[in-house]
C-alpha cells in the first residue's frame, strides 16, 4: 500500500505543483521518489507533529493539497487539536496519512498501535476516512482524494498486502465495493487491511464459506445516512476491522441504523479486544490474541 500511495502521489505532483508532502522525520525508503523529484514540494518537519499539522493547514489555506505522512498514532492523537481546529473545522485539503494501521507495528510496542484512530477521526464532521484494503484500492482512494480535496484520513497497512482487484476500482464515499459474490444472503464487510483476513475466512472456514465479501474504502460522518438502505439487502452483515470494537467501524455502522432498529440485529462485529492495548508482538500474533483469528 505504501508503494502504491507514493507512486500515485508522484504521478499527481508531476501535473500539479500544489501537491505537497510533509513528513515527521520518517518514511525513509518510501518517500524518496517524491522528495528527490519534487524537493520544493517536500518538507521534513522533524519530530514535531503538532507543528507539522499546523504547517500543513497553513499551506492548505494558501492553495496546496498537503499530505502529512507518519506512523500510526503520531499524525493523529498527537495532533488531535490541530486536526480538529485547523484542518477539519476550516474544511482544508489536508490528507493525514497514517501508515501501519491496526497492529502492523505491534513489535514496536503499544505506542505504535493504531487501534483507536477510527474513533478519533470519525468524530470530525468534515473528515473523510479512506481505508483501502489493497494496493488497487489505495490508488483509487488517492485518485478520489485528489479529485475531491477535503479534510481526509488515509489509513494504510505497512507493506506486502495482496491485491484483490485486477484494476483500479471506481469508489465513492459510503459505497460498498464487491470483492466476491456469495452463495447466501450474508456478507463480510471490511474496511482497510483486514480485507485479506476476511478473504481467508471465506476461502478456508466453514462458518463463512458461502458469504459474499465487500469492502468500504471511503466513509465518515457524512455517509452514515445511506447505510441502512444497503444493509436492508442482507440478512447478515459482519463488519471486520483491525480496531477496537468501541467507536470503530462496526460501531459506526450500528449508529447508521439507529433509526431503523429492525436492522440492528443484522449487524455482527469482528473487531479487536482492548486487551491488545498493553501488548507487544507481531501483528499476526496480536490479531489472534485480540480476536481476529486467522484460519
Amino acid at each position: 500500500m505504501r508503494n502504491a500511495f507514493i507512486d500515485e502521489l508522484v504521478n499527481q505532483a508531476s501535473v500539479n505543483d500544489r501537491v505537497a508532502l510533509i513528513v515527521g522525520d520518517l518514511g525513509y525508503s518510501v518517500v524518496e521518489p517524491f522528495a528527490e523529484r519534487f524537493p520544493e514540494q517536500f518538507i521534513n518537519a522533524g519530530v514535531a507533529e503538532q507543528n507539522m499539522m499546523g504547517l500543513a493547514a497553513g499551506m492548505a489555506s494558501e492553495g496546496y493539497h498537503v499530505f502529512v505522512y507518519s506512523i500510526a498514532n503520531f499524525p493523529t492523537f498527537r495532533c488531535a487539536e490541530q486536526i480538529r481546529n485547523d484542518v477539519d473545522y476550516h474544511c482544508l485539503p489536508v490528507t493525514v496519512v497514517s501508515v501501519g494501521g491496526g497492529l502492523a507495528y505491534g513489535s514496536l510496542g503499544y505506542s505504535h498501535h493504531a487501534v483507536q484512530d477510527f474513533g478519533l477521526m470519525r468524530l470530525m464532521p468534515n473528515m473523510l476516512i479512506a481505508a483501502p484494503g489493497d494496493p488497487m484500492e489505495t490508488r483509487a482512494c488517492m485518485r478520489y482524494l485528489m479529485a475531491n480535496p477535503q479534510p481526509s484520513y488515509l489509513r494504510l497497512g505497512k507493506a506486502g498486502e495482496p491485491c484483490f482487484h485486477s484494476a483500479v476500482p471506481t469508489i465513492e464515499p459510503g459505497k460498498w465495493l464487491q470483492v466476491k459474490a456469495g452463495a447466501c444472503n450474508k456478507t463480510l464487510l471490511t474496511t482497510g487491511a483486514p480485507l485479506a483476513l476476511a478473504n481467508q475466512w471465506i476461502e478456508k472456514s466453514e462458518q463463512y464459506r458461502d458469504y459474499a465479501l465487500h469492502t468500504l474504502p471511503l466513509w465518515g460522518m457524512a455517509t452514515k445516512e445511506i447505510q441502512a438502505a444497503k444493509i436492508k439487502n442482507w440478512s447478515e452483515v459482519t463488519t471486520v476491522e483491525d480496531h477496537l470494537k468501541d467507536a470503530g467501524f462496526g460501531s459506526w455502522m450500528l449508529e447508521a441504523v439507529m433509526d431503523t432498529p429492525e436492522l440492528l440485529t443484522r449487524i455482527k462485529i469482528k473487531a479487536l479486544s482492548p486487551k491488545v492495548c498493553g501488548m507487544v508482538g507481531r501483528q499476526e500474533v496480536l490479531n489472534e490474541l485480540g480476536g481476529l483469528t486467522a484460519v
